[in-house]
């Protein structure tokens, strides 16, 4: 029988996801939880297992197609019992007595097996159910025609009678309805949909925010899901200036690109659709900035003794093929301050109207990659050791480089860094991480004259920029954050007299 995979809802609500690209091909065989395809969300790049074994019927969709949640993505053609028909709606076995049929496996955490449309049935109400019986609800007779269907229930409600035409007007109707074939004779009841429109949030959202009522618009998604396009072409005809100037623009070339010149100056740019990472990180960051108010500090130290440690950690036996860094340092750095400065470590939430702080530290690295800015984090890092937070920064580096950083990585942090010296940088005014009260971009290590015990020296000199939600964190205490990432880099023996 054939069985069709939807598109299940890979994490946090996210409505739609884009395929890279494909594992299989239609005719090959497949074991369960095999990887068949990966997916673009708005945060990472996810590997998709096979909730079937089998042989792949059909590919849905082809690489680069932007999917949403519960549309088709592939059908499988899987062993089922003798003689049952190969749709994905199919019929039960026969001796089946009624009971519930046996779930079909599936993937840990994507939810049941998708049957029926991938919605649940619902119940009908009382108006419904004496609707469907054929009895009047007002208690006067059975409407006609209703229980002629059975196992129907009729979504209507009751429409109030119509006054009787004038006998001019009934006389001018009549040629028409005689026209109307032979149907026309039965009672006609009004039909009148009852059942909210199928939508995600984020379209409900946007209806509103456009004035559109959904029970108007009709749905072009799977199972007639009402999408963001279908709300912005029912809004399309509110603000053009007529249905003629519509047409007449559909077939008059636009002088750009009919003419020559128009052509030429077309092929000068390149047009990138926004979706996927660059759309999710475009609106994190507008919301961020326009809603957080951002306050800026800037701070210069003499990390000369932090250089001459990461060289003597290096020689260490301990730290043997570990990688060490001055983003290593920081980071230690960074989590042994928030013990002295808690209010860095918390999130403002508008909704509870709480200052939520956090007694562990998920330390988020910011990292661009070929897919655009991810910031994954460390979970628990104030729990590591330098040795392990080290360890730590390496896998989260390699895997954010390699398109595998799962949304567990992606969710959750606290606090984040910013490495702006890796690009030759040295100070900068970084956008907080939605949720977030603080973040610190470290700049470049730039050998540079310096006083030292009273003369100038050559020294190892970097620029520290730390932003923070004003809401949250007064001026002094990320002032005195900022300090105490300092003193440790400074000096990183005076780490004994901050714990």
């Amino acid at each position: 029988m054939i069985k069709e995979f939807r598109l299940p809802d890979l994490g946090e609500g996210l409505t739609e996801s884009e395929i890279v690209n494909w594992h299989v091909a239609v005719g090959d065989t497949v074991e369960l939880n095999q990887i068949i395809a990966d997916v673009e969300t708005a945060k990472a790049v996810v590997e998709l297992p096979s909730p079937y074994a089998g042989v792949i019927a059909e590919l849905h969709e082809q690489p680069g197609t932007v999917v949403e949640v519960g549309a088709p993505l592939v059908s499988f053609e899987v062993a089922g019992p003798a003689g049952a028909p190969s749709s994905t709606g199919s019929a039960a076995p026969a001796g089946d007595t009624g009971a519930p049929a046996k779930r079909e496996p599936n993937l840990v955490g994507y939810g049941a097996a998708v049957e029926k449309g991938g919605r649940p049935e619902r119940r009908a109400r009382r108006f419904e159910a004496q609707l469907s019986s054929g009895a009047n609800p007002a208690g006067g007779s059975a409407l006609p025609g209703l229980a002629a269907i059975p196992g129907s229930v009729p979504m209507i409600e009751a429409v109030p009678a119509v006054p009787a035409r004038p006998a001019a007007e009934a006389a001018a109707v009549a040629p028409a309805l005689e026209s109307a074939g032979p149907h026309s004779a039965s009672p006609v009841l009004p039909m009148i949909s009852r059942e909210r429109p199928r939508s995600t949030p984020p379209v409900r959202k946007l209806a509103r925010d456009l004035g559109i009522r959904l029970e108007g618009v009709p749905g072009t998604g799977p199972g007639g899901l009402i999408t963001r396009d279908d709300v912005l072409a029912a809004a399309q005809p509110a603000s053009a200036s007529g249905a003629g100037s519509v047409a007449l623009a559909s077939v008059i070339p636009s002088p750009a690109t009919s003419s020559p010149a128009g052509a030429r100056e077309a092929a000068r740019e390149t047009r990138t659709p926004i979706k996927g990472m660059r759309k999710h990180t475009a609106a994190a960051m507008v919301a961020s900035a326009f809603t957080a108010p951002h306050v800026t500090e800037f701070l210069t130290v003499d990390v000369t003794p932090t250089m001459e440690l990461i060289g003597r950690v290096k020689e260490s036996k301990v730290f043997a093929g570990v990688r060490i860094t001055p983003l290593t340092i920081v980071a230690k750095a960074v989590c042994i301050a928030l013990q002295r400065n808690p209010t860095l470590n918390s999130r403002w939430d508008e909704a509870a109207g709480d200052i939520v702080q956090f007694n562990y530290v998920h330390l988020g690295i910011a990292a661009a990659t070929p897919r655009g800015l991810l910031v994954p984090n460390i979970k628990d890092a104030h729990d590591l050791s330098l040795l392990e937070l080290a360890g730590a920064l390496t896998g989260l580096t390699e895997r954010a480089r390699a398109g595998k950083t799962g949304p567990a990585d992606l969710s959750g942090g606290t606090i984040s860094i910013t490495n702006i010296g890796v690009f030759g940088i040295d100070a900068g005014t970084p956008i907080l991480n939605p949720g977030e009260a603080a973040i610190l971009a470290m700049g470049a290590v730039r050998r540079m004259p310096w006083e030292y015990e009273g003369q100038i020296a050559l020294r190892s000199v970097m620029t520290l920029s730390l932003s923070f939600d004003h809401r949250l964190v007064d001026g002094e205490q990320g002032s005195r954050f900022l300090a105490d990432v300092g003193t440790v880099l400074a000096d990183p023996g005076m780490v004994l007299t901050m714990v």
